[in-house]
């Protein structure tokens, strides 16, 4: 009997080990390693807009033109076919002192690409910015938000940092809730190092760029600045971005 409990012990414990290594893996495990960022710990009421999918020729332009009106900076990530289609929007975005960062080539479901394939995503992302801008993107951002260890090292083979949002500060954007629902949330929600989620490409985007201006006038009036990413970055101390 006593056998037999030990075979039973020890067929659980490889069973359950990796699920236990697994869990660890969740948020609090990679921001321990500093390889995901979803939030900047600051006493500066200082906030992220951040832009998936685009550029696109007419919502991108609307955003840039509210941005600029309002002394605003944000960070777009680009997929970089599109970056290819209008690279007049990624010179307008680097000359008002946008950030811009990489969203793969094809925004392809990280569920399936390998390894090589989201490296090479990433790669010719950079080279389509590079072309463009004369500057190599650091920061990353994976499709859908789905991150994993592949997700990180294909990230890090092009000296990336993956990027996502603050979880209270996802906009839901794309599925048009509506304006109010949109600024609501935002500015409800808002907090001194926040990384917010909008989409500048996709179905009809009006909501966003009616919302970004709202939120943009409600929020000032609280003190707040919009940075990009890389400027929230600044107060973080274990990070350092690389100058190229």
């Amino acid at each position: 009997m006593k056998r037999w409990i030990w075979v039973l012990a020890i067929v659980s414990l490889c069973i359950t080990q990796p699920s236990v290594q697994a869990a660890k893996k969740n948020r609090a495990y990679w921001e321990s390693t500093g390889d995901i960022v979803w939030d900047v710990h600051t006493k500066k009421k200082w906030i992220a807009f951040t832009f998936d999918d685009g550029p696109h020729p007419r919502y991108t332009k609307q955003i840039l033109d509210i941005l600029h009106k309002h002394h605003a900076k944000a960070t777009f990530f680009v997929v970089g076919k599109r970056a290819q289609q209008y690279p007049h929007l990624l010179k307008e975005m680097q000359n008002n002192g946008h950030e811009i960062a990489n969203h793969t080539y094809h925004h392809p479901m990280m569920s399936q690409v390998n390894m090589e394939k989201l490296t090479k995503e990433i790669q010719l992302t950079d080279e389509v910015i590079h072309g463009i801008t004369g500057k190599t993107p650091r920061l990353f951002r994976p499709p859908g938000g789905e991150y994993s260890e592949k997700v990180v090292q294909a990230s890090k083979n092009g000296n990336h940092l993956v990027i996502m949002w603050s979880w209270t500060q996802d906009t839901k954007d794309w599925s048009n809730p509506g304006t109010e629902k949109i600024v609501t949330n935002v500015c409800r929600n808002a907090r001194p190092g926040n990384i917010v989620l909008f989409h500048d490409f996709g179905r009809n985007r009006t909501q966003t760029v009616q919302a970004v201006e709202k939120i943009i006038q409600t929020l000032s009036q609280e003190g707040y600045k919009f940075v990009t990413v890389s400027e929230l970055l600044s107060e973080r101390p274990r990070w350092v971005p690389t100058k190229h």
